[in-house]
């Protein structure tokens, strides 16, 4: 619990830093842009491959695994059920909320999480490949089929390979599969910029929530409200009672599946809302709510589990 709270003060300070730098707009009105690329094109990737080069590529992908999956999507059909019995929002909208509902923000805020949290960077590892390479993938189709009324497999499929962090997972994995010994020239190098990403994507984080206000959209307000409850309560608790009663982890990873699930929503959902110009205001919203509400859930969360 004292790891936990020590972790959770270390990203807040640094976030609020980041938040202080906005509103005295240090580095001018580019900064968090500046950040987010290069943490995004340059630090991330580089933690990935040091992370996964020395991991065991064949842990990464078992139990653990399939409980964020099936706790993402079953989440992520709530949203769909409640949408049809309750809210009938355009079918748009209803998938930037599902996606809202269960796509974890692994990135930005679980890869600080894992390092200073779960003291492992390798275990969000898993989750990022799994949202980048399969959920992320749908997501596009299924909103390019929507408002386009076609789907461009070309321009779905395109979207994995030019995102650098997951060719800086794979160029990892293949080190790890490979044994091959990275060269002290090329690793050293790679360390140093990969230890910058995690400051880097709180800042930048820190400085996004300056001048954000939420529940600007007249009744849309009831979707962020269904999207973040299932997202930072439905989502975790789901991941406990599978973790736990139905593939019978141990204590630790099932704290660890608890705590990834809980992860907020993740900023590439607005990035998918702005792509096509639909639920801007949705995963705007929803990832704000989320974000405040997620420290909490995961204290709370780990104290309930700690006392079980």
């Amino acid at each position: 619990m004292e790891g936990i709270l020590t972790g959770f003060a270390i990203i807040g300070v640094v976030i609020v830093v980041g938040y202080v730098a906005a509103r005295l707009r240090l580095g001018g009105p580019d900064a968090r842009t500046a950040l987010n690329r290069i943490g995004f094109f340059v630090a991330s990737p580089a933690l990935l491959f040091t992370v996964i080069a020395d991991a065991d590529v064949g842990e990464l992908f078992q139990a653990p695994l399939l409980v964020q999956a099936v706790a993402a999507v079953a989440a992520a059909g709530l949203f769909v059920l409640v949408n049809l019995l309750w809210l009938r929002r355009p079918a748009t909208e209803v998938t930037i909320g599902a996606v809202s509902a269960g796509y974890v923000n692994a990135n930005n805020i679980g890869l600080p999480v894992a390092v200073y949290v779960l003291g492992d960077p390798a275990v969000v590892v898993p989750v990022i490949l799994l949202q980048l390479l399969v959920l992320a993938p749908l997501t596009l189709l299924v909103l390019d089929a929507q408002t386009s009324g076609r789907v461009s497999v070309r321009f779905v499929l395109a979207q994995p390979v030019r995102n650098p962090i997951i060719l800086g997972s794979l160029a990892g994995a293949v080190v790890s599969v490979t044994g091959w010994s990275v060269p002290a020239p090329v690793l050293a190098p790679l360390e140093i910029l990969g230890g910058a990403a995690v400051p880097m994507i709180l800042l930048a984080f820190g400085m996004s929530l300056h001048g954000t206000r939420p529940f600007q959209q007249p009744g849309g307000r009831a979707a962020v409200v269904v999207a973040s409850v299932l997202k930072a309560v439905v989502m975790p608790a789901l991941a406990f009672v599978l973790a736990r009663y139905v593939v019978g982890l141990d204590d630790v990873q099932v704290a660890t599946a608890v705590t990834l699930a809980a992860l907020p929503v993740a900023q590439n959902v607005y990035n998918y809302a702005a792509r096509f110009r639909t639920g801007e205001m949705l995963a705007r919203d929803t990832i704000l709510v989320t974000t405040v509400a997620s420290p909490v859930v995961l204290l709370v969360s780990s104290l309930l589990l700690h006392t079980g």
